[in-house]
């Protein structure tokens, strides 16, 4: 222990430390509807938010594939093209297999620069191919032994209508093409979250039904002096990964704030969250209650708020409560190391999900990604069914791009208002809640006539069903981007140079000659005066003339 916290200071020293990304994971059974669902914010700065698509393709026999590293674009190698690949839309395809992914990098010396297959391409390759979450880890794990695996550690979450998995998987260094990595089945009335940190600790070696792991995850550990003793007792995340304190209180914190939402008992875990302890939590738990796509999309939205790392509050707040603070995470103050909060929900995020799977219905009905773009705070998740074929305008790919402002982009009118509302968060967040709710709200109030408007024409033709939800999704966005855009120009209008119009009935008022009346000078809370007073004293006093 005393070397765990020994390590602190050097850790903020020499690292600059980047955690994006955040995955739940709920079984059919924990679910509220029977559904698997499974969430993913896909957090960076270098991400543009877009809804990717391929279109099912039969290729000819030795047909090569070109694989792009997915963050960077750089060409990393080709490989055997399959000869079916199958419609994916975003993070899932079109037999209701979903995959996301958080980057944990675990030990630097496993890195394999020579591998062709990064985690990005292996997700939408595999989506491409799989047809159930086990068919797509043994996709996966084929393709990182066959063609080499360039990224650093990574936790998957792999699913299909009926199971949902976690699989973390870390390279064995140039010159050791492949990947050691293990799998296990998350049980149908638990869930579990993986957040940048390897989550998997010990694992039961003879029940493949529930865990399937390489055939060298334990040996090539003891090889490398990363671990010692009876198999039974090998933790692949303290071998892989050993904790630090940015593993516990910016990625395992996220767990817990999962974790503590729907399990009571969890509170006994926040020392662990503030990097306090190092005595690790379940990879899964029985939440109190079942959960719905919507609860996830609730909990994708979390600032801590509540907690013990609830930091709304603070000088570092400003005057508005901001849940929100500039990147890095750490800074330095007088030779001491400090640090931000890392929440789940986070500004750099470029897009985000929940996919929901549903076995009771035909493919092309049953399977919603709900997907969004920017902040997941202030996102819109809008029903993308797994047939979808025609991305719309406003999420096309190439429609814009992280330098290039594009008016018809969700992105940029996601980004436009978002940072707006960060700027007076305990104003405007309160504003646009209610033009995000109002039209999730509709979406969910409209969903089983239009599900049962898709089940009637999928009975008739398939892709009558299809191209039925794809227009229905398609009109959806449009007119929510508008929405958002509209959102945007009533903020503006409401809170230009930092006073608040005055409203009634919905309606900015005038005054009875047709001018706006004067605006409220709201000025700050007197809990931020007395802030401001306490560092400067006297200084901006009023003294009487003498």
């Amino acid at each position: 222990m005393k070397r765990f916290f020994s390590i602190i200071a050097a850790f903020f020293l020499t690292v600059h430390v980047i955690y994006p990304c955040t995955n739940f994971l709920v079984g059919k059974k924990a679910s509220a509807d029977g559904s698997t669902l499974i969430s993913y914010s896909a957090d960076s700065y270098n991400l543009y938010g877009e809804l990717y698509h391929w279109k099912a393709a039969q290729y000819r026999p030795g047909t090569m594939l070109k694989v792009y590293e997915w963050d960077s674009g750089k060409y990393l190698g080709e490989i055997p093209q399959a000869l079916q690949t199958y419609n994916v839309i975003g993070n899932m395809n079109e037999h209701q297999v979903a995959i996301g992914e958080t980057t944990f990098g675990g030990r630097s010396e496993l890195n394999d620069s020579t591998g062709i297959m990064d985690y990005g391409s292996l997700i939408y390759i595999t989506l491409q191919r799989a047809k159930t979450a086990r068919e797509a880890i043994k996709i996966m794990t084929d393709l990182v032994a066959t063609h080499g695996y360039y990224s650093s550690g990574e936790s998957f979450s792999i699913a299909d209508p009926n199971e949902v998995w976690v699989m973390e998987m870390i390279g064995k260094g140039v010159g050791n093409k492949g990947a050691v990595w293990v799998a296990v089945r998350i049980p149908d009335d638990c869930v579990s979250a993986h957040a940048n940190q390897a989550r998997i600790h010990q694992f039961p070696l003879n029940d493949p039904q529930n865990c399937i792991y390489s055939p060298d995850v334990i040996s090539f550990a003891k090889q490398k002096g990363y671990f010692s003793g009876k198999d039974a007792d090998f933790s692949f995340a303290q071998a892989y990964a050993p904790l630090d304190f940015g593993a516990l209180r910016f990625c395992e914190a996220r767990v817990w704030s999962f974790f503590n939402r729907v399990n009571k008992d969890m509170g006994k875990y926040v020392t662990y969250a503030q990097g306090k302890t190092t005595d690790p939590m379940p990879l899964y738990i029985k939440p109190d209650k079942k959960l719905s796509a919507h609860d996830i999309q609730a909990m994708m939205r979390d600032h801590y708020e509540g907690t013990e790392l609830d930091w709304r509050f603070d000088v570092g707040a400003g005057p508005f409560n901001s849940p929100y603070r500039w990147s890095p995470l750490t800074f330095e103050v007088d030779s001491v190391a400090y640090c931000n909060e890392r929440p789940i929900a986070t500004q750099q995020t470029g897009f985000s999900f929940i996919a929901q799977m549903r076995s009771w219905l035909p493919n092309p009905i049953g399977g919603i990604l709900w997907f969004g773009v920017d902040d997941a705070a202030q996102t819109v998740y809008y029903p993308v069914y797994c047939g979808h074929i025609d991305v719309p305008e406003e999420m096309a790919v190439g429609n814009g791009d992280l330098l290039t402002y594009s008016e018809t982009s969700a992105f940029w009118m996601h980004n436009w208002v978002s940072n707006m509302v960060y700027t007076r968060y305990s104003d405007m967040s309160i504003d646009m809640q209610k033009v995000q709710q109002k039209l999730e709200n509709n979406f969910k109030e409209i969903q089983p006539e239009i599900e049962k408007k898709a089940l009637n024409l999928y009975k008739q033709s398939q892709s009558e069903a299809v191209y039925f939800l794809t227009n229905h999704t398609n009109s959806l966005i449009k007119n929510g981007v508008q929405e958002w855009k509209k959102l945007g120009q009533y903020l503006m209008v409401k809170y230009v140079d930092g006073v608040i119009k005055r409203e009634k009935d919905g309606q900015f008022q005038r005054n009875p000659y047709g001018l706006p009346t004067s605006p409220i000078r709201a000025g700050y809370s007197n809990e931020f005066y007395k802030k401001v007073i306490e560092q400067t004293g006297d200084k901006y006093k009023v003294q009487p003339i003498k």
